[in-house]
Parts: C-alpha cells; structure tokens; sequence
C-alpha cells in the first residue's frame, strides 16, 4: 500500500506522470520535532511542560533501552540510504522596535540532482514554518501532514524566551522538517524545497505569490457551504476511518491528560524527596547512637532521589512527547477528513444539479469528470497515506512504552538496591554489636 502513496498524493497535487514522483523518492528516516509558537506580541510556548524533550519516535538512532521495539522495526520498502539530511540548531534572538523572536539555523544537506547545490543554509522563524505547514496541506490536502503543536500565549512575562522554551522549540522543528523529509511525498514538495534552500528575500518573495486574500476568503467560504451540507453516502471504508480517528482521539486525549498528571506528581514527589534527606542528616547530628543508621537512610534517600530525577527526565523523553505529538496528530488528521467530505460534497453537489437540469448539462457533464478524477486521487492518496501513518503510529507508541517500561524496571531495580544494602548494613552492624548476655 506504501508503494501507491507518490502516484496517488501527485494524482491529487495535479503533477504531471513522470514529474516530481518520476525520482522513485525513498523513505527517510526522521528526526526530533513538534512545536509552538504564537502572534507577534505574546509569549508562545510549546507545551504543559517546556522541559520536554524531542524524541526520534521512528527512527531507530533515537536512544532507546533494549527491550525498546523501536530497534526491531524494519520497514520492508525502507532503503538503507538516506539523500536528505536536514538540522535545525543555532538559534538567534531579533529585537525590534515592533516585536521580539527567534530565528533558527537550517542546513540542508543532500545528494539529490534536483537542488543546485549539495548544501545549504538558511534561518527561519516560527511563522515561516506555519507558511509550510499551510502549503502542503493546501497542495496534498489528503496525505497527513506532520502537526506543528498548538500555542499558549503568555502575556506580561518579562523574559519573553527563556532557554528551555528555545530549546524545547528547536528540537520540535527539527523534528518536524524530518518528518516531512521521511514522507515519500511531501519531502518532493517544491515549497518545500524552496523553504530548505531560499534565502530570507526570497522566501518572501515566494510566499507572496500565493492565492490572495479574496481568493482566501472565497475558499473558506465555498469549504463552509460543503461542510454544512455534507457528504450524502460517505463510503465504507472512510466510516472507518473516521471512527477509528475519533475512538483514537479519545483514547490518546486521556493517556496524555494522566500521563502529565504522573509526572507532575513524580516532580512533587521528587521535590520532597529533596527535603526528606537533610532532615535525617540533621537529625544525625543530635543522636549519637542513632547517627550511622539516620546518615545511612539520608544517603538512601539521596541515591533515590537522583534515581527519581533520572527516571522522570525518561519519561519526560520517552512518553510525553510522543502521547501529545498524537494528540495532535489526532486533530490533524479530523482535518484531513474534513477536506476529503469536502471534495466528495462539491462532487455530489454538482451531480445533483445535473440530476435537476438546473445549469448547462454539458458544461456541469465535464466539471463532473473532473472531480471525479480528483476525489478518486484524493481518496487514494488518503487510503495510502492512512496505512502509512497508521504503521508509523503504532511503532511509535509500541517503543514509548516499552522503553518506559525498561526505565521504571532499571529505576524500581536500583531503589531496592539501595535499600537492601542498607538493610544488610544494618545486620551486619547488629550482629557486631555484643549482645547483653556477654557481658
């Protein structure tokens, strides 16, 4: 099914057989990203938490324990070869007069004969990345599109980014960018393209050539009049799918909602824990004859304190970033749904007026032939890319979860550990002791 998905996304796009799809593009391993952002004069951040941090959910580079699936996967069609190599880093902070933001560094390198040169760089900010995310959805408006995750505006702050806001922003569009360059479509895209290698101008330039505001705003409206009208007969197939999206959504909305709720509760637990140590120290201090056995349980304390640290920086790595990245994924892909009904009720719309003799017959008869072609190209597309998400999905979480469960193994293994040499401290120290009787 993979194997359909460049034929069916160009059929859909309107390229021509033998264009951009005629290169056979391989399937790339990605990279680290989700994101954030926001309007010119708030705070955007990422997420509920910004300490987050990337995760390389499909490739098998991402570090991972070894009971983690993710080194287990191997995609029948994948080569062993990767032609596009892309990272997002150095990022560079731009005061004006009218607003403050970020831009970051990209470098592109690559082997492919379709870019002028084997390297490039450029720098971007956040709003040039949201132009992408709108181009190939617009252009591929049924292939899923990697998410850029949603923001929250944050005003009055006087630091308006803070190091790991940034930091946490970089590692989400450097794994976006690999995202799209894996996907066997998308990573042809010719905005694409132009966003990896154009400088600043000319990206500008670029963008201006788009559909403009009033053909915008008579998109949206046409898009509005076919969603309120609706698909008359959705086929089978789509019902399925579309069940599936909203029992997944459900599903991954609650994971994500307990999961922020364990390791909030972790950070207080380990917060305490910062406290619950010194305490015994102290207390050592005051009672000579109990002062080994209190500095032995504040060491214990101490080495489990760090043992929780490290286990919630694993699960801020391994799970979180992974659960809300398909949260979003979730959303994006109502989206998708949505714009497939749309093309499915301006089919239908235009055979019932032609069932009504309502218009010109012949004009409508050749307006007919041409959605056709275009929902037929649509769905395949979808079909395609559907399986191909799905897959992807499923390894993802399958190695989120396993890696999680080998971190909390190696965390629980190392508290017993600790205090099960205490306790044999312990014996030991009794057993030496002389007992009442000798002496």
């Amino acid at each position: 099914m993979e194997g359909e998905l460049p034929a069916a996304a160009e059929c859909a796009s309107g390229l021509p057989s033998g264009g951009v799809g005629a290169h056979s593009p391989p399937t790339l391993l990605p990279a680290e990203v989700l994101d954030l952002d926001g309007e010119e004069d708030d705070l955007e951040v990422f997420s509920k938490d910004a300490s987050f941090t990337d995760m390389n959910s499909f490739s098998p580079v991402m570090p991972t324990s070894p009971l983690s699936m993710i080194n287990q996967v191997k995609f029948e069609d994948e080569p062993d070869l990767k032609d596009l190599f892309i990272t997002v880093d150095d990022p560079e902070s731009h005061v004006t007069t009218i607003e403050t933001f970020i831009t970051y560094r990209i470098v592109t390198k690559t082997s492919r004969g379709e870019f002028d040169s084997s390297e490039f760089e450029v720098r971007r900010r956040y709003q040039d990345f949201l132009w992408l995310k709108g181009r190939l959805e617009d252009t591929h408006p049924t292939l899923i599109v990697p998410p850029l995750p949603e923001k929250f505006i944050m005003k009055g702050m006087v630091e308006r980014f803070n190091d790991d806001f940034i930091e946490t922003r970089r590692k989400a569009l450097h794994k976006f960018l690999n995202r799209i360059a894996d996907h066997p479509t998308l990573t042809f895209n010719e905005d694409f393209k132009m966003f990896l290698t154009a400088q600043a101008g000319e990206l500008s330039a670029h963008r201006k050539q788009g559909p403009g505001l009033l053909s915008k705003v008579g998109q949206t409206v046409r898009a509005v009049a076919l969603s309120m009208r609706g698909v008359r007969s959705r086929p089978e197939e789509f019902m399925e799918m579309s069940d599936f999206i909203e029992t997944f959504s459900q599903k991954i909305n609650l994971i994500d909602k307990i999961s922020q709720r364990i390791y909030k509760e972790g950070r207080e637990y380990f917060d305490e824990l910062k406290e619950y140590g010194p305490i015994h120290t102290l207390w050592s201090e005051s009672e000579e004859d109990l002062a080994d056995t209190l500095s032995g349980v504040a060491s214990c304390i101490d080495r489990c304190g760090r043992a929780t640290e490290k286990r919630l920086s694993g699960l801020s790595e391994a799970l979180l970033p992974v659960v809300h990245e398909y949260v979003l994924y979730s959303e994006m892909l109502m989206g998708v749904m949505k714009r497939r009904d749309q093309i499915q009720a301006e089919l239908d719309s235009k055979v019932e007026a032609l069932g009504s003799k309502k218009a010109e017959t012949e004009l409508l008869r050749e307006e007919i032939g041409r959605l056709e072609d275009r929902a037929e190209c649509a769905n395949s597309a979808l079909k395609a890319d559907w399986e191909r998400w799905k897959e992807n999905m499923r390894n993802d979480i399958r190695s989120a979860f396993s890696d999680l469960a080998a971190r909390n193994v190696r965390y629980y293994e190392q508290c017993l550990a600790t205090w099960e040499a205490f306790l044999t401290s312990q014996n030991d120290l009794h057993s030496k002791e002389p007992s009442e009787d000798t002496l």
